[in-house]
């Protein structure tokens, strides 16, 4: 019997010791994804050096947008016992909770608990060794995510846009019911680089994950290549 896999996306909150994950797994998996590419951007000619018409600055870019849809009938049926207790009392809301806070810079004040300690931890640290301090790191930073379909990719993106639908309520008018539409835009090695010193463990992350995705999709090409020769052999003996 072969096993379904579910889509997740995974959180990275910045802490002070280590990336702390927050996995939010798809209760269904969408029936449609949209994967979308554009060119990457020319690179920048100049007037003492041969005009490279082909040549570009970096990566082409990526994104992704699908809708998930949640229903807290079906955990509390089938879901664990913890899973059950919340959804009968909030519904799915747990689950929206989670999307929503992906576009939410982890700051002081912003990142709840662990983001209240980590500032206060770095910014003791700070103090301790101003006069080494070259760059300032910004205080929001919107957090690392993972966009994981399968072993195949498992990608750093930026949630840009998110969609929600609430379409039936309990009592206490939590949702029952919802479709979240989601677009993420996938991060470029170049864009992680940028990570400030706070985010480096998660930017190195976050980069080997890109490249492994990346990897796997030169493999699969390369593999293309035989129906290629195929191809062309039949174009010319018909």
């Amino acid at each position: 019997m072969s096993v379904l896999l579910k889509g997740a996306l995974i959180e990275f909150m910045p802490t002070f010791l280590i990336p702390m994950p927050n996995v939010i797994v798809f209760q269904y998996n969408p029936e449609t994804l949209t994967h979308t590419w554009s060119q990457p951007e020319a690179a920048e000619q100049s007037e003492t050096t041969t005009n490279w018409p082909m040549a570009v600055k970096g990566m082409p870019g990526e994104s992704f947008s699908f809708t998930i849809a949640m229903d807290a009938n079906d955990e509390i049926a089938d879901g664990s016992a913890s899973t059950a207790a919340i959804a009968e009392v909030s519904g799915v809301y747990s689950r929206l909770a989670a999307l929503e806070m992906l576009l939410y810079p982890a700051g002081p004040g912003v990142g709840g608990l662990l983001g209240a300690v980590s500032a206060a931890a770095a910014a003791a640290l700070s103090d301790a060794s101003s006069d080494d301090q070259t760059t300032a790191v910004p205080a929001s930073i919107l957090p690392v995510v993972l966009f994981v379909w399968g072993p195949g990719r498992i990608v750093p993106v930026r949630v840009t846009d998110l969609t929600i639908t609430e379409q039936l309520y309990n009592e206490t008018l939590s949702p029952t019911h919802a479709e979240a539409q989601l677009s993420l835009r996938v991060l470029t090695p170049a864009e992680l680089d940028a990570a400030g010193d706070d985010q480096r463990v998660m930017g190195t992350l976050a980069k080997g994950a890109y490249y492994y995705t990346l990897g796997l999709r030169q493999t699969l090409a390369a593999a293309n290549l035989t129906n290629a020769g195929e191809s062309i052999v039949g174009m010319i003996t018909h």
